[in-house]
């Protein structure tokens, strides 16, 4: 019997057949199935269509990736497997790298807003349907500040310091000179928060959350900051694996299928994360708010040997303050093509391509420098606070599992060697400290910085907040964290490199300051290796074959030499 005949029989069969949907074809509830004869050359479609249902894992991923690698059918074929798949091939051919986007339909229309009603008002009444009890502080402060506050008034309020976020130190301007914020703005920051507790999460569905959140979604395509809170909040739901279906449903997949194909890293960074807590199949790890995989984004069959975690420091980023100096300071994102001559996130363009069997995590947590800035004035997080959450979400994203060796800019620094003393203590997190290889401080105050002592000029930082306070040079706490891990990283023999800037940092116009100076970054063991950059370009290479990127390569490389050959 030929092929082709074999297969019109099994299609037959299962009655796997249907005529070609119309351009256009949206989420809804649809029969797939008829008992029609299909064209010989359909057969293939509709076999890997049931390879993708098969009881088997293995032969699961097998038809999804030979699906992620057809680039010839024609429209309606594609069509035909977006209508007919499960949530699983569809969340797995959002995950990989090759799949035509004509595999997504587009979401469900998006009911429409209540009579005399706006999404601003919605997204209020979103927020208000939140439990308001038993929350923490910030949580509380956060929902009470969007809820009661109107744009113009926040905007006054906060007249005063204003720093640009994700640039390091800050630029320091004078009073009155905030940006205006939008009061969906202040929605979603709150929203965000709630979206950290699972049974927040359940309301915010149950109350139509995922449709609305598509629609501010859509609306603010040329905000990028909004999308990104967006984003956080899908992917804080997508940690509860009974909302995935609703998730699916809603068309948040097809969405995030197109984010990841985005040339801005951020974006993609953000649509990885939630897609890769929907994905069960290939993905055990969970990875909460603030833990970016910068590599591997899409499933790969690349075995990944050990990780690198990169830890940013006092007002920095996790993505931003790991990109290529600036040659004039810019720091808006410039599309992946242009990223031979620049790019917005060395970790993942240069070092996952050196390097492809890393995976290489980014993490993100809020700092300030004043009070007066702080996103919650009740939220003073001293570094042993950070530490202790830091090293819960990593824990929960799989670190120590494999190989680690951790990078870390300024406060970074002292927040891994606080959680590598807290993981010590812990029986549960002894694989953390066990598989950790080696680590890499850029302008780590081990001893202390300058920087406290300038908190004495009003004009710029105001009521110092509590991580510049621990960074003060007598802060009994920064000697006994110094002291403590000395001797633990002795012990334990991990390998360490240290570099240090030279060059002074203006903070402001007329601020100039040695953040970290070299006696201060000396950890007690290691390379201490100075370096003719301020305290801001100490983790930014100026290109890819720049000293600072080379040595921290051979380190990696040195490092993991015996983890990586294996």
């Amino acid at each position: 019997m030929s092929l082709a005949a074999y297969c019109v029989i099994c299609c037959r069969r299962v009655g796997t057949s249907t005529s070609p949907p119309k351009s256009g074809t949206r989420w809804r509830d649809i029969n797939p199935f008829s008992t029609v004869d299909i064209e010989d050359h359909e057969c293939a479609v509709w076999l890997l269509l049931r390879k993708s249902k098969s009881d088997d894992k293995t032969t699961r991923l097998e038809a999804v990736q030979e699906m992620s690698e057809a680039h010839h059918w024609h429209d309606y074929q594609y069509r035909l497997i977006a209508q007919a798949c499960d949530p699983k091939t569809l969340i797995g051919l959002a995950r990989s790298k090759e799949s035509d986007l004509r595999f997504f339909l587009l979401p469900p229309p998006l009911p429409s807003l209540k009579e005399d009603s706006s999404t601003e008002e919605e997204l209020r009444q979103l927020l208000a349907s939140l439990p308001q009890t038993e929350l923490d502080e910030c949580i509380q402060y956060f929902t009470s500040l969007a809820l009661s506050e109107s744009s113009q008034s926040l905007a006054a309020q906060k007249g005063g310091l204003w720093c640009f976020g994700g640039n390091g130190l800050p630029y320091a301007e004078s009073f009155g000179e905030v940006p205006s914020a939008t009061v969906e703005m202040f929605c979603l920051e709150a929203i965000v928060k709630h979206s950290e507790i699972s049974t927040h999460c359940d309301k915010i569905e149950a109350n139509g959350g995922l449709q609305l959140l598509q629609r501010l979604y859509q609306l603010h395509k040329d905000c990028p900051k909004v999308q990104r809170n967006i984003m956080r909040i899908i992917g804080n739901m997508a940690l509860n694996e009974h909302l995935h279906s609703s998730i699916v449903r809603s068309g948040w997949v097809s969405i995030m299928a197109e984010a990841m194909k985005s040339d801005r890293i951020m974006e993609a960074s953000h649509a990885a994360r939630i897609l890769a807590n929907l994905d069960r199949e290939t993905v055990q790890e969970k990875y909460q708010d603030g833990v970016y995989v910068l590599h591997p984004q899409y499933r790969t069959s690349q075995p990944i040997k050990a990780d690198v975690l990169f830890i940013h420091g006092l007002m920095g980023a996790a993505f931003k303050t790991w990109r290529q100096q600036d040659s004039e300071q810019a720091v808006i994102e410039k599309p992946m093509e242009e990223e031979d001559r620049y790019t917005t996130c060395w970790p993942k363009t240069w070092l996952a391509k050196d390097c492809p069997a890393l995976r290489i995590i980014s993490v993100e947590y809020d700092t300030t420098l004043s009070d007066w800035r702080a996103r919650c004035p009740m939220e003073r997080k001293s570094i042993a606070f950070r530490s202790n959450e830091l090293l819960r979400k990593l824990r929960a994203a799989g670190v120590g599992d494999r190989p680690v060796v951790w990078i870390s800019h300024s406060m970074g620094g002292l927040l891994v060697k606080k959680m590598l003393l807290e993981a010590s203590k812990k029986p549960e997190m002894s694989a953390v400290i066990n598989n950790t290889r080696g680590i890499i401080f850029y302008s780590v105050p081990h001893h202390g910085s300058h920087l406290a002592e300038y908190s004495v000029n009003i004009r710029y930082l105001l009521f110092p907040s509590l991580e510049v306070k621990e960074l003060s040079k007598d802060s009994p706490a920064l000697k006994t964290l110094q002291d403590d891990f000395l001797e633990f990283a002795k012990d334990q023999n991990f390998q360490v490199l240290n570099f240090v800037e030279t060059l002074p940092t203006y903070i402001g116009s007329m601020i100039k300051l040695h953040v970290v100076p070299v006696e201060s970054a000396d950890l007690g063991i290691g390379d201490l290796i100075p370096v003719d950059v301020n305290h801001l370009n100490i983790c930014k290479p100026k290109k890819k074959d720049a000293f600072l990127y080379q040595r921290t390569l051979q380190f990696i490389r040195e490092t993991l030499a015996k983890d990586l050959e294996n």
